[in-house]
C-alpha cells in the first residue's frame, strides 16, 4: 500500500518493502523514502531516486557507503555532535558530492531503528544542498524528505557551478552588492560595477581571479589570517589598481558561503582605498558593502547619485 502524500506527518507504509528488503515508509510512485537501521544497509536500488533514513551517526565513515550509492537524500543521526563535530562530519563530505543530507537529534528518536527516526525525529543539522532544496532545522523527518524528493535532480551539479549568487543591494549608480560563493565566480558583468561577497580567502592566490574579474570593490575572507597575514595580502595588491577591498573574520562567517559573509561576517582588515571609503576593522559586512557601493574616486566615472 502506498502512503499518501497528503497524509499524517511521519505516517508509514504498512510494511511495504522494496527489492533491496528495505522498509519503505513513504511511496510517491516515482520516488520512496525508505528506512534503514544502519547506513550499511543504502542500496544501489536507492541511486539518485529515494531518501534514504537510518538510525545511525553521520560521521565520514557512513556519508562514504551512503555516497557510494548515491540516494537522491539522505537523513541520518547527530549522535550528540561529538569532538570535531565528527558525528555530523558526514554532512559536509556529502555535500562536496552535491548530495543532500541532514541529521535528526539524537535525543528524540531510538539508534539503530530507522522507523522510530522517520516517526519521531527532528532536523538538528544539514548541508547546504539540502538547505537549497527547502530542507530547515527544526522540520519533521517527512517534512525534509519530501524537499529533497521536490527538488531531487537527475544531473547533478559540476564543480565549476556558479553558487550562492545573489543581489543583495543595488545602489542609485547602478552599481549592486552581489554574493557569489568564490571570487572564480566572478562574471563579466561585474567588471567595475559590483561589490563582490565571497568566502574564500584573500591570499595570494586570490589576485589573478580578483584582476580578471576587476569589481567596482570586493569583501573577501581573512581566512584565518594565517602567519604573516597572509590571508589579506590580496588587499594591496588590488588598491594599486584602484580596487578597494576588505575581509571579514573567518571566525565570524563560513568559509565557501557567502551569504555567511554578508549575514555575520565582521570586517578584520582594511585596504587603504576601503578606509578612505569609511570602511574599518569591526563593522558588520553589510555596513562595510553600502559604503563601498556608495564610494567613487576621480578615477571613476563620476556616480550617478
Amino acid at each position: 500500500m502506498r502512503g499518501d502524500p497528503g497524509g499524517e506527518v511521519g505516517a508509514i507504509v504498512d510494511e511495504q518493502r522494496n527489492a533491496a528488503g528495505q522498509r519503505v515508509v513513504l511511496d510517491l510512485g516515482h520516488a520512496q523514502v525508505v528506512a534503514v537501521d544502519s547506513a550499511y544497509h543504502v542500496d544501489e536500488v536507492n541511486r539518485g531516486r529515494d531518501v534514504v533514513v537510518n538510525a545511525s551517526y553521520t560521521g565520514v565513515l557512513p556519508a562514504r557507503f551512503i555516497a557510494e550509492k548515491a540516494p537522491a537524500g539522505a537523513i541520518g543521526l547527530d549522535c550528540a555532535v561529538g569532538p570535531q563535530g565528527a558525528s555530523i562530519a558526514g554532512l559536509w563530505y556529502l555535500e562536496a558530492l552535491d548530495l543532500p543530507a541532514a541529521t535528526v537529534d539524537v535525543s528524540g528518536v531510538r539508534l539503530g531503528d530507522g522507523v522510530d527516526v522517520w516517526t519521531h525525529g527532528r532536523i538538528s543539522f544539514l548541508n547546504q544542498p539540502a538547505r537549497d532544496l527547502g530542507v530547515r532545522e527544526g522540520q519533521t523527518v517527512e517534512e525534509a524528505a519530501r524537499a529533497m524528493l521536490a527538488g531531487r535532480s537527475e544531473h547533478p551539479a559540476s564543480a565549476s557551478e556558479v553558487t550562492n549568487r545573489r543581489t543583495m543591494l543595488e545602489h542609485p549608480s547602478g552599481r549592486s552588492v552581489v554574493c557569489t560563493d568564490s571570487i572564480a565566480f566572478g562574471l563579466p558583468e561585474d567588471r567595475g560595477a559590483t561589490v563582490l561577497v565571497t568566502a574564500g580567502h584573500t591570499g595570494r592566490s586570490a589576485v589573478p581571479y580578483l584582476e580578471k574579474v576587476h569589481p567596482h570593490a570586493y569583501i573577501c575572507s581573512d581566512g584565518g589570517m594565517g602567519r604573516e597575514r597572509s590571508g589579506v595580502a590580496a588587499l594591496p595588491v588590488l588598491d594599486a589598481q584602484g580596487v578597494p577591498g576588505a575581509t571579514v573574520d573567518a571566525r565570524t562567517a563560513r568559509m565557501g558561503d557567502a551569504l555567511s559573509s554578508w549575514e555575520t561576517g565582521i570586517i578584520s582588515a582594511v585596504s587603504d582605498l576601503a578606509r578612505a571609503a569609511g570602511v574599518s576593522e569591526g563593522m558588520t559586512c553589510q555596513e562595510a558593502a553600502a559604503l563601498l557601493v556608495a564610494w567613487n574616486d576621480d578615477t571613476k566615472e563620476p556616480a550617478r547619485d
